[in-house]
C-alpha cells in the first residue's frame, strides 16, 4: 500500500546552472535511490561522460548501488542509513571552502545541509522530486484494516507514518497495537508521539534485514 507519491520536477534554469557546473563541486550526495536515479538522468543530459574527481555519497546502501550500476563509487556510512549516519563520514568533516551538491526532494529535512554548511561547505541544494498522498477510496481502505487486518506495518519514513494516520482514522486504536517497523530511533520516537505503540527498528533496510528483522521478532512474541 504506497502511502508517497514521488514525482519528478521539471528541469529549471537553476538546476541547469548547478549541472552544467557540475565539475566545480567536490562533492555530491543523494539522499535516497530516487534522488540519485533522477539525479544521473540530469546529468546524462548534459555531460556526455561524468567529470572525474568527484566524491560521490549516499545515505544508505540502496542509494550507493545506484551510483555503482553507473560506474560511480560511492561512499555511505559503515554503520547505519540516516542523514546523522552520513554525517560521521571523515570525508565530510573538514569541508572549508568545498562546494557540496545535494540531491533530494522539494521538502526534507535541512541536518545535512545545515550541517556541512556549519563545517564550512558551500551547499548547493537539487530538490529534483515532490512528494504527495495518494488517494485511496474508504472501501478499500476498509478492504485492507477491517478485513485483512495487518498484523506488520512496514513504514520506512516520518512521513508515510503520517499518511497512514491520516489515512485510517477509524482504525487507530487496531494500528497502534500492531507491529510497526520505522527507519531509524527518530521516526520510533515520533511514532510513539502519535500514539504507535509497537515499534521495531531493523537491523537494515533491505529486503533481506527487514524479513529477518520482522519474522524474529514475530517468532519471539509467539
Amino acid at each position: 500500500m504506497p502511502l508517497l507519491v514521488r514525482e519528478p520536477l521539471p528541469e529549471t534554469p537553476e538546476q541547469r546552472t548547478l549541472l552544467q557546473e557540475l565539475d566545480n563541486f567536490s562533492h555530491v550526495i543523494a539522499v535516497s535511490p530516487f534522488a540519485a536515479n533522477l539525479l544521473l538522468d540530469h546529468i546524462d543530459n548534459w555531460w556526455p561522460q561524468i567529470p572525474l574527481g568527484l566524491q560521490w555519497y549516499g545515505v544508505g546502501s540502496g542509494t550507493s548501488s545506484v551510483f555503482a550500476r553507473h560506474g560511480l563509487k560511492a561512499r555511505q556510512p559503515k554503520q547505519g542509513w540516516t542523514s546523522e549516519a552520513l554525517l560521521e563520514l571523515p570525508s565530510l568533516q573538514s569541508l572549508a571552502g568545498d562546494k557540496v551538491l545535494l540531491a533530494r526532494g522539494e521538502q526534507g529535512r535541512e541536518l545535512i545541509r545545515q550541517t556541512l554548511e556549519q563545517r564550512g561547505a558551500k551547499v548547493s541544494v537539487m530538490p529534483l522530486y515532490r512528494r504527495a498522498q495518494p488517494y485511496y477510496p474508504p472501501e478499500q481502505v476498509d478492504e485492507i484494516f477491517g478485513d485483512f487486518r495487518p498484523e506488520v506495518v512496514i513504514a520506512l519514513s516520518g512521513e508515510t507514518l503520517n499518511n497512514l494516520n491520516a489515512l485510517a482514522p477509524d482504525y487507530h486504536a487496531s494500528l497502534h497495537r500492531i507491529l510497526v517497523v520505522v527507519p531509524a530511533e527518530r521516526v520510533a520516537r515520533q511514532a510513539e508521539e502519535s500514539g504507535f505503540q509497537n515499534l521495531m527498528v531493523p537491523d537494515g533496510l533491505d529486503d533481506q534485514n527487514l524479513v529477518i528483522s520482522v519474522a524474529s521478532t514475530l517468532a519471539a512474541k509467539r
